[in-house]
């Protein structure tokens, strides 16, 4: 075992610890050298040793230690231990972005004549293995309402290797009720497969809800700064050993110096996370009493969807949040630019706030059908909320609103003119 030889490590966390307190002190104190108080950055790519049976014990896994940091390193060592502790499992491995964690579990499970079932909603990149590049292998993959309970479960029932959910789905939020799901795949001896991208760790822990794996893309909350990619899973030993090994042979490595930066943003997650999500809930409320607002999508209304499964099973909202404008498409060109305190830009989770069109964003890489399938309007607006005063949020929401209607009319009569 190369991943998780040395999980005693010294650390002054206590079981009884919470999560604020993990997310700054989990995984550190073995690599801490000279006295410092930060992980360091290790870039070496090879380890040495002089005593070759040692040296070979290391290589099979009997010993702890390093060899080529392809395999593993110090610093990302780090990181994978202080998820594992966030999330509460038993073994962690980390990836060089999100997309590769993703690719790299699905393909680790499947294979020729094996059966996925899933949900329509999940991010784009995820529906693009599941729509073409898993097919292209003999994968029979299934793709669900993500409303409709039943029908995920009927198909669970007919027999799957992987049941992959994704809660709260990218962009529209909709909630998956993890624990009901989990025991479906599990009759059937499915591995249940969680993206917990949105919620992270703070708000939703999937693997005390009967989860198998879950997955992060670290490039968002996790790391929290828009500034390292990086994905990670976590999981029982086995099962993240067989995806380990895969991502070793295949490559997909985590870089030393983006562990770093995501486990410096890590050490504020709690304190981020209960930021955003108190202002994620003032800001949906604004939205949903706007005349110009035709929905909002966010699981701590009311009347969302799944609601009532948010609150059983998150300790929070999220600051992930999507709205539709009365003029659709159109409007939303006309809208974003109006907006003073947010990137325009493909990113989420963090500190700065980040909006865009799902279109250009989480599904940049699907068609207008694909997108209007599982019920994704082109206009649809995905609001990361970061810690700005939630006023001032509100404030540059509403500014833009304001203007709006000014701006459509300005383009109508562009249009006319330009036609006539």
């Amino acid at each position: 075992m190369r991943i998780h030889e040395n999980n005693n490590v010294n650390t002054p966390l206590h079981e009884s610890d919470r999560m604020s307190t993990r997310s700054v002190w989990a995984g550190e104190g073995e690599y801490l050298v000279q006295g410092a108080t930060q992980t360091p950055v290790v870039h070496s790519v090879s380890y040495g040793y002089d005593d070759l049976n040692y040296w070979h014990e290391v290589a099979q896994g009997k010993a702890f230690g390093h060899i080529y940091s392809r395999n593993t390193n110090p610093t990302v060592k780090v990181f994978e231990e202080k998820v594992r502790l966030l999330e509460k499992g038993e073994a962690a491995t980390s990836f060089s972005t999100g997309m590769a964690a993703i690719s790299n579990t699905l393909f680790t499970l499947l294979a020729p004549g094996k059966r996925v079932v899933s949900i329509k909603d999940t991010y784009g990149g995820t529906n693009k293995i599941f729509t073409e590049f898993l097919p292209q292998f003999n994968v029979d993959v299934t793709l669900c309402d993500t409303t409709d309970y039943e029908a995920i479960e009927k198909e669970v029932a007919k027999g799957c290797q992987v049941l992959y959910l994704e809660t709260p789905t990218n962009p529209t939020v909709k909630i998956m009720d993890i624990a009901r799901l989990a025991q479906a795949g599990h009759e059937v001896g499915a591995t249940v497969v969680v993206d917990n991208t949105f919620a992270t760790p703070i708000n939703q822990n999937p693997l005390t809800l009967g989860a198998d794996l879950v997955i992060h893309s670290a490039t968002k909350f996790l790391g929290g700064h828009a500034d390292a990619l990086g994905g990670v899973i976590v999981g029982g030993e086995a099962l993240v050993e067989r995806v380990y090994h895969y991502r070793e042979i295949n490559g997909a490595t985590l870089d030393p110096h983006a562990a770093y930066l995501l486990l410096r943003g890590m050490k504020t997650l709690q304190l981020r996370i209960e930021r955003q999500n108190e202002s994620a809930m003032k800001i949906a409320r604004f939205l949903k009493d706007h005349p110009s607002v035709t929905d909002v999508y966010y699981p701590g209304l009311e009347t969302h969807i799944h609601h009532d499964v948010a609150t059983k099973q998150m300790n929070g909202y999220g600051g992930m949040l999507s709205f539709a404008l009365k003029g659709g498409l159109e409007a939303t060109k006309q809208y974003l630019p109006l907006l003073r305190l947010a990137h325009l830009a493909a990113n989420l989770g963090a500190v700065e706030t980040v909006a865009g069109p799902a279109r250009t964003t989480s599904h940049v890489e699907c068609t207008r059908e694909e997108m209007q399938a599982v019920g994704i309007p082109e206009g649809l607006i995905r609001y990361s909320v970061g810690i700005e005063d939630a006023e001032d949020l509100i404030a540059d929401l509403k500014q833009a609103l304001d203007q709006l209607p000014l701006q459509l009319k300005e383009k109508t009569n562009e249009t006319s003119v330009a036609e006539s």
